[in-house]
């Protein structure tokens, strides 16, 4: 009775009861109560259309929902929902037609859409195209070992007693310059057979001037000027003195611009040091006298008679503009 009631195709419930309609039946009594009163009235009809009758108190609607959640409670309500399969909303159609009807939504999977579909068509083809990229470079010629020497990091041997020979130290205004050049000395120390470890950076020297900007006027006014020093140190361990020599003389050879160099060496001596420097002192007199001969003017000059030879001839000269 109550599903015949709620089902019907209207917007809103145009039906306007009267208390003597409801035949003494409580506001407070159950949905089910309040159906059958309806249903067992003559005079229903009679009142729809009767538009001078005395106006209910409530509408019917409103009146069924306040009724189904004060009175009944939850557990007492899903079976009179259940089999009727009726929605009661105020100002709005009512659908009546059982769930087993209504479509169920098919799960749709993430990977049958098409976006994925296209994003793995995409990663498959780069997959394929970096794959036969290696496959050419592995297949073409190779470089040659010392250019590919070139991209990868120096070459280092490893000393076997670790006892230091050589310290050089490298100095330069410019970063690039200088590390350039560090790694220019390990290939070169490598490819002569000598265990070359760093380079190590040292500590920046600062130096820093006050300066007048310009004289007169100008002369309180000052301006400072600042200049940093970089180093690096490579040291050279088990190398043999001819070898290290013959690196230091390589590196002068090639020295690159804007890079100065310190190199600090240690031999292996007997223990007549003074003996050998005595020695090495006559040596050095039979090496020297030739370039002491060019700070000269005139290399025959050996005493006073002819240093006064020379100035008068020069003031002859000097006179006569010859």
């Amino acid at each position: 009775m109550l599903a015949s009631l709620v089902a019907r195709p209207s917007h809103l419930l145009d039906v306007e009861l009267i208390d003597k309609d409801l035949d003494g039946v409580a506001l407070n009594s159950s949905p089910i109560e309040l159906a059958r009163s309806i249903s067992k009235n003559q005079t229903f009809g009679q009142h729809t259309q009767d538009m001078n009758s005395p106006r209910l108190l409530r509408p019917l609607r409103p009146l069924l929902h306040a009724q189904l959640t004060v009175s009944t409670p939850r557990t007492a309500q899903i079976p009179f929902l259940r089999p009727t399969t009726t929605q009661l909303r105020t100002n709005a159609s009512i659908a009546s037609e059982p769930p087993s009807s209504a479509p169920s939504p098919t799960p749709v999977s993430k990977a049958s859409t098409p976006m994925r579909k296209a994003a793995k068509k995409v990663v498959q083809k780069k997959k394929t195209a970096v794959a036969k990229k290696e496959e050419n470079e592995n297949d073409g010629p190779r470089m040659p070992r010392s250019l590919e020497a070139l991209y990868l990091k120096p070459l280092r041997r490893v000393a076997q007693y670790g006892v230091p020979s050589c310290d050089l130290q490298l100095r330069s205004y410019s970063v690039r310059n200088l590390e350039f050049f560090a790694d220019f000395a390990l290939r070169a120390a490598y490819y002569l057979g000598l265990p070359a470890y760093g380079p190590v950076p040292l500590p920046r020297m600062t130096e820093r001037w006050t300066v007048p900007k310009s004289s007169f006027i100008f002369k309180k006014s000052q301006e400072n000027f600042e200049r940093i020093t970089l180093r690096r140190l490579i040291q050279i361990r088990d190398g043999h003195p001819e070898s290290v020599q013959a690196w230091l003389a390589f590196l002068q050879k090639h020295q690159y611009y804007g890079v100065g160099m310190k190199a600090n060496m240690w031999e292996f001596s007997k223990l007549d040091v003074a003996k050998t420097m005595d020695e090495s002192v006559a040596e050095v007199s039979t090496l020297l006298e030739d370039k002491w001969n060019h700070l000269g003017h005139d290399k025959d000059m050996k005493g006073v008679k002819d240093i006064e030879e020379f100035l008068a001839t020069e003031r002859l000269k000097a006179s006569g503009g010859r």
